[in-house]
C-alpha cells in the first residue's frame, strides 16, 4: 500500500470516527475540525472538506517526495484512529452476557 493510499484511508477512518463521537453525543476535541464543522453549513460538510484539504496537502507531498513526513503523519494518524476506538468502546454501554 502506498503512503498516500494509507493516507487517504487514515483520513476515512478519523472522519467515520468523528461521526460516530458526534452521534454518541460526544465533542470533538480538535479545534481546526470544530471550527471547520461550526464555520460549514453543515457539521459533516466541514468535516469532509477538510478532509479533502488534508487529502491535497498529502498530494503536494508526495509531488515533493515527503514520503517521510507523510509516514509520520500516517503514524500520528493511526494512533489517534487507534485511540478514538478506545474511547467509542469505552463509552458504550457495558455488554453483559445472556445469561439462560
Amino acid at each position: 500500500m502506498s503512503v498516500l493510499t494509507a493516507f487517504i484511508y487514515l483520513q476515512i477512518l478519523d472522519a467515520l470516527t468523528t461521526v460516530a463521537f458526534m452521534m454518541h453525543g460526544l465533542n470533538e476535541m480538535n479545534p481546526l475540525v470544530k471550527w471547520a464543522m461550526r464555520e460549514a453549513s453543515n457539521p459533516l460538510g466541514g468535516l469532509f472538506l477538510l478532509k479533502a484539504v488534508a487529502v491535497a496537502v498529502a498530494i503536494v507531498c508526495v509531488s515533493y517526495s515527503r514520503y517521510g513526513l507523510l509516514r509520520k503523519v500516517n503514524v500520528f494518524f493511526a494512533l489517534l484512529v487507534a485511540y478514538n476506538m478506545v474511547a467509542l468502546i469505552l463509552a458504550a454501554p457495558v455488554l453483559h452476557p445472556v445469561m439462560h
